[in-house]
């Protein structure tokens, strides 16, 4: 059966182009009020689509963007797979860089150029396509669950209600997500680990108003200089977290681990020359890689304080603020992380200016277990796809709904991407090469059948 699945699958590559050429045409822009009309709209759309699959569907509402549910007839005794994705999609600005309209999808040089191509409006279409194949002939051999939702790229901030009040009809053996890339051009991979990330904000505020920095300078505290000599603690000099306690809970990288990512086809050199670099910077002691997918960061995101129009104006800040973002490995706790880069702060925050401290987000580390079935099946999958045998990689990012699955539904995800690192994810001409496309289609045909042997 899954050969005539595949056949489906072939002879519909122009078809399916067609319909996510529709698919991106829609502006589901989750941020921006005016396209509300827009993410409805696109649910619907992606609806009607799972309808024609001969799965039942569903929009659920919520107070922010809708989700939409969809599942095939789930029989006692087979193995059930949780499918998530998203349809929102970040803002396409700035517009002038695109070479094509954002929402007017253009193929050219073998890829389809658009908002969402890749993330993850591209990535989904790939599982749509390949379900819909295995509908029409005889259905999936799984219990098969998909929740794509409309807030993603807005933080997801009513879908930990949704899981909560639906964790019964959400039970499932294994998740499936396809929103990350494969490691390179010709190295499909899975991903196996996402760091976790601890966002906060610092504001100080030194003064009642801002003052004239000739008849007060030298005399009361600045809240930019303040500012400034806190996050220059925040790192040693050999490019450690200068926080007490923030490596405690760190899980070493092993020797295999180490031994692997080494033979990986990765250009340090290469990697630097475009966007800008000659040499990088960082922990001593790691590989660029190791680095990024095996040691926690912190990193300054924004600044502001005083005068930023153009010109000069003599002013003491009264106030001053910077964005934090500590990104975390296996085995960290987000929530003791963020007390620790309080606590650490307030310390050493002067006593004659006051310090406090926003939030803006807390996701847990997350890792897979390699040895298990899943992963071997997954590895299977993506061989057959791809023509080539997968890599086993890590991620510098995170994708939260990952952890809020095990934490909530007690169940792993694989993560198997179909995008390339040149897709210029959220960013001006953003792509979906599609060979990547229909090799990912063939995959998550291949993905199911063997999911379904999944003990």
């Amino acid at each position: 059966m899954l050969n005539e699945v595949l056949k489906t699958i072939e002879g519909r590559k122009d078809q399916s182009l067609a319909q996510l050429v529709e698919f991106l045409k829609i502006p589901s822009v989750s941020t921006k009020p005016e396209h509300k009309p827009d993410m409805q709209r696109c649910a619907i759309w992606l609806q009607d689509q799972l309808k024609f699959a001969a799965l039942n569907t569903q929009i659920v509402q919520t107070p922010g963007h809708p989700i939409v549910v969809a599942k095939n007839e789930h029989v006692a005794g087979r193995p059930t797979v949780l499918l998530y994705g998203h349809y929102d999609v970040q803002p396409p600005e700035p517009l002038e860089q695109w070479t094509t309209p954002a929402f007017e999808p253009t193929v050219r040089n073998g890829a389809i150029y658009a908002r969402g191509a890749v993330d993850d409006k591209g990535q989904v279409w790939a599982h749509v396509e390949a379900i819909t194949a295995w509908q029409a002939h005889g259905g999936l051999a799984i219990n098969l669950t998909m929740v794509i939702e409309g807030e993603e790229e807005i933080g997801s901030s009513h879908l930990d209600a949704f899981i909560e009040k639906n964790r019964e009809q959400l039970k499932a053996d294994i998740c499936v997500v396809s929103d990350t890339n494969q490691f390179a051009r010709g190295t499909p991979a899975i991903t196996y680990g996402l760091r976790g990330l601890v966002y906060e904000e610092v504001f100080i505020t030194a003064v009642s108003h801002d003052l004239h920095s000739g008849l007060y300078g030298g005399a009361v505290p600045n809240a930019a200089n303040v500012l400034s000599k806190l996050l220059a603690t925040l790192h040693t000099p050999d490019g450690k977290v200068n926080l007490p306690g923030f490596y405690d809970d760190v899980l070493d990288l092993s020797p295999a681990e180490r031994a692997e990512w080494q033979k990986l086809p990765f250009d340090e050199k290469s990697l630097l020359g475009e966007i800008g670099l000659s040499t990088g910077t960082g922990e001593a002691g790691y590989s660029w890689l190791e680095r990024t997918w095996a040691r926690p960061t912190c990193d300054v995101n924004g600044i502001t304080a005083g005068y930023q129009g153009p010109g000069a104006k003599t002013v003491i800040p009264a106030q001053a603020s910077a964005k934090v973002s500590m990104r975390m490995v296996a085995s960290q706790d987000p929530k003791k992380i963020q007390q620790i880069f309080e606590k650490t702060l307030r310390e050493r925050c002067p006593k004659n200016v006051k310090i406090e401290f926003a939030n803006h987000g807390l996701a847990g580390p997350v890792r897979t277990p390699i040895e298990g079935n899943a992963v071997k099946l997954a590895m299977a999958a993506v061989e057959a796809g791809f023509g080539k045998k997968p890599a086993l990689i890590s991620s510098g990012g995170s994708i939260p709904i990952v952890e809020l699955f095990k934490r909530l539904l007690g169940v792993d995800t694989l993560l198997v991407g179909f995008g390339l690192p040149d897709d210029r994810v959220h960013s001006p001409n953003e792509k979906f090469d599609l060979d990547a496309l229909y090799a990912g289609t063939r995959t998550a045909a291949v993905l199911y059948e063997k999911l379904s042997h999944l003990s």
